[in-house]
């Protein structure tokens, strides 16, 4: 499900679950947990990638489908654990994207301090809204932090996912390398910002520039609940199947 290589300088995280690196609720509470043992842990930094021909493309909507309700209650939940672990390391993370990043996977590469990716025909984006699902509170205030309030609206209610290029000029990526570039790249990234700043320095202003965003995803309350009973509603009203079966024929 997960590999961990690297060495005390840096972690390199991969994830290696299925073919295109779904998420769901194991690999989201596996991963969420090997990030908070990676923040008492030696490594001074971390880079998160996939495996494959994909960084994780999103959410593992079948499942959804196949177990309504009670996925989605275990799902949701896991999902914002799994974006907070990796938005809230006091230590440099860095996203190596691979291959594609849809939905939750472009918020979890969104998550890191940078987002290097691939050359190619890969994309990358939010297509939540056409699945007929909401971003959870945490995913918002990821993006809105990642690419800023206006670029997140277009991302979020434009429902479309973007080649590196274009995404790169929005914001959502930092630089696009060719695909043997892309790894050695992020690991070089990471270990400069863990060797050019102090590591408590970093840390510290990680936080703060970091701040209010946790503070709105503390604040979500009740909304919980209305996001969660939405991808219940999803589920067993055919819109996600149909959505499904669309992609499914491209």
């Amino acid at each position: 499900m997960i590999e961990l290589d690297g060495d005390d300088d840096v972690a390199v995280l991969r994830l290696a679950h299925g073919p295109v690196n779904a998420l769901d609720p194991e690999l989201c509470d596996a991963v969420a947990a090997r990030f908070r043992d990676l923040a008492t842990g030696p490594a001074r930094a971390v880079v998160l990638t996939g495996s494959g021909r994909a960084f994780s493309a999103g959410a593992d909507l079948r499942r959804l489908l196949a177990d309504g309700e009670p996925y989605a209650r275990r799902f949701v939940p896991a999902l914002d654990g799994l974006f907070r672990s990796v938005f809230e390391l006091g230590k440099p993370v860095v996203a190596a994207v691979n291959g594609h990043a849809i939905a939750g996977g472009a918020v979890l590469a969104a998550a890191a301090d940078a987002v290097l990716m691939a050359e190619g025909s890969a994309r990358i984006g939010l297509p939540e809204l056409a699945v007929g699902v909401p971003l959870p509170r945490v995913a918002v205030e990821v993006v809105r932090y990642a690419v800023g309030d206006q670029v997140a609206r277009r991302l979020i209610t434009g429902a479309a996912t973007h080649l590196p290029a274009e995404a790169r000029a929005l914001g959502l990526v930092d630089d696009v390398l060719p695909a043997d570039e892309v790894l050695p790249a992020a690991v070089d990234r990471a270990r400069t910002l863990a060797d050019s700043i102090p590591a408590d320095t970093f840390a510290f202003t990680k936080a703060q520039l970091r701040r209010e965003a946790l503070h709105r995803m503390d604040a979500a309350g009740e909304e919980a609940e209305a996001t969660v009973a939405l991808w219940i509603r999803r589920a067993s009203d055919g819109w996600t199947a149909r959505y499904l079966e669309s992609v499914t024929r491209r």
